[in-house]
Order: C-alpha cells, then structure tokens, then sequence
C-alpha cells in the first residue's frame, strides 16, 4: 500500500493524476488546495474509497506540517502553484512565493521520509529556446518570468535535496495540456467555448507562436507509469506533443471541428511571456507509453463534446 499526497488536488492536472491513481485500492491518497486556482467540483471521487480531501495552502508551513506528519506519506506529486500566462504575469509576487511552498515540501518530505517527490515543471524554463526539438539535458534553460523562474528554483531544490539528502525525484516539464476539466481561461479551452458560442477568438499577435498540445490521458500515462515502473528517477522528462501548431492554425482547426462562425481576431502581442515557438524532444516520454499520442483533432472532439453538455 502506497500513501500519495498530491497537492494542487483541485486543479485540473493533479486532479485527473489524483482520479488515475486512486483506481489502484492500494494507494491511499490525500489532496490538497488552497482554491486559489483550484475548484471543488474538479476533486474526483473513487469507488474505492481512497482520496481524501484537505484544504490546506502548500506555501503555509504550519498548514501542510501537520498533514505530512499524520499520514506519513511515501510519495509526493507536487503540483501546487499560480498557474495562467496572464495571471502569473500580473501576480509576480505570488508566483514568487511558490518557491516557499516548494521548500516546505522538500523540507516535510525529508524530515518525514518520504521516498520520492515528483514536481511538476513547465515548458516556461526553457525561455526563448535555442535549440529544437527541445531536450531535457542538452537544451539551455532560458526563463526570465517569475513563474518559469519559479519552476527552474523548484528543479534546482529536487536536485540540492537528492545531492545532500538522498531524497529522490522526477521531474515532468509539462507543455500544453488540455482536457475536458481544463478552465476556461487556457488556450484550447478558451478558443472552444468562443467557437461554441460563434464569439469571436482573440489571439495574441498574428499567431505564428507555435505549441504542441497534449491530451490529458497522454500526460497522465506517462506520469504515472513514470510512477509504478520506477523510471527516470532523478531525472527530467518532457511531458507534450510532438506536432508543432501555429496558434492562428490552432483556432482555425477549433473553429472548422465546432462547425462555429466565430471569427478570429488579432490584440496586440504580448510584451513578454509568449514565447514564439514550442516543441519538445519527447523521447523519454515515448519511453513511458509506448503507443501512438492522440492526434489534435481527435482529442478536441473529445474535448468539444464534453463542453457542448455544459453549455
């Protein structure tokens, strides 16, 4: 029997992560949230019995202290933290103080003897890239924001702690995800529910930024067989696609799947923070599920299907 704590246990990642790994009667598992960005309605539920829910800030010591110390936890996904372009740009400050929750929960994990933390990382720290595909090792990390910055201070500590401790980690440097449980206010989301409506989709710039996109199902296979099979430890994996999508092309194909009259609409770009082009070498992760990743149009079928019934 495993006992997991996930923390950003109402968000969308963690709470699929949570939904998948609860289907296993022998993990026990906690979630936790503050609500900043998270939402109840997204804490899944198991017919097992084995989630339990707790509102608790990862960035307050004496929150999450004495959770650690009540279940004894032996593995950790951290997965807390301001997440959004545009929320994360206008709440630097914010963003910053996730570095004092993942210090907690370092600091509780060793102290507490967990065996091993997995963090969810971020595309954002490879910054404007320099070389592609985008490799876990070979690629220098670029980031200049606070919220990539945050991300790249985050893989700094799960290596200082493994080197000094001998706590182990993986890992996940996540590109786009998107899912039915994704908010409203992320790209492939936001575009779907403006197609359904036939509002009109903005976008930031002339859309030549390029993105992968990764279906929640591919990411949560790969996590958590990176998970059961003990792979990658103390090391990095690329979590994303692999085909490269201009953000105008994004829409159009959103538009021409919804059957929608929305049209698109250019706002001036971004000072900062949309990075011009994304795609990540995914060898690793092609490693963990062995199986072809499902195609763009596909997932937002899936994805547009699931938002017609809630409109």
């Amino acid at each position: 029997m495993a006992s997991i704590l996930v923390t950003g246990g109402a968000g969308f990642i963690p709470s699929c992560l949570a939904e998948k790994l609860a289907e296993n009667p022998e993990n026990k598992l906690v979630l936790i949230d503050n609500f900043v960005t998270g939402f109840k309605k997204k804490i899944p539920k198991s017919k097992h019995g084995n989630i339990r829910f707790i509102k608790a800030d990862a960035n307050d010591y004496n929150d999450v202290a004495s959770i650690f110390h009540a279940f004894k936890f032996d593995f950790v996904f951290h997965y807390a933290a301001l997440v959004g372009v545009l929320r994360t740009l206008e709440n630097p400050v914010s963003v910053l103080s996730d570095i004092t929750g993942i210090e907690n929960i370092l600091k509780l994990s060793k102290n507490t003897g967990v065996k091993r933390v997995y963090f969810s990382s971020s595309s954002e720290v490879y910054g404007e890239p320099v070389e592609f595909p985008q490799n876990e090792h070979t690629t220098p990390l670029n980031s200049r924001l606070p919220y990539a910055i945050v991300k790249n201070v985050g893989e700094a500590f799960l290596k200082s702690y493994h080197q000094e401790f001998g706590l182990e980690y993986t890992t996940f440097r996540f590109f786009n995800t998107y899912g039915p449980k994704q908010s409203k206010d992320f790209v492939v989301s936001k575009f779907i529910f403006a197609a359904l409506k036939n509002k009109p989709i903005t976008i930031y710039g002339d859309g030549s930024q390029t993105r992968t996109f990764c279906y929640i199902d591919d990411n949560i296979e790969a996590t958590t067989n990176a998970f059961y099979e003990n792979k990658f430890v103390n090391d990095v994996v690329n979590v994303g696609g692999e085909d490269e999508y201009p953000i105008i092309d994004l829409a159009k194909i959103i538009i021409k799947v919804c059957n929608s009259k929305s049209e698109i609409i250019n706002l001036p770009a971004l000072k900062e923070g949309d990075m011009t082009r994304r795609r990540p070498d995914i060898s690793k992760m092609k490693q963990l599920i062995n199986r072809p990743l499902l195609p763009l149009e596909e997932g937002l079928k899936r994805v547009i299907e699931n938002h017609k019934s809630i409109l």
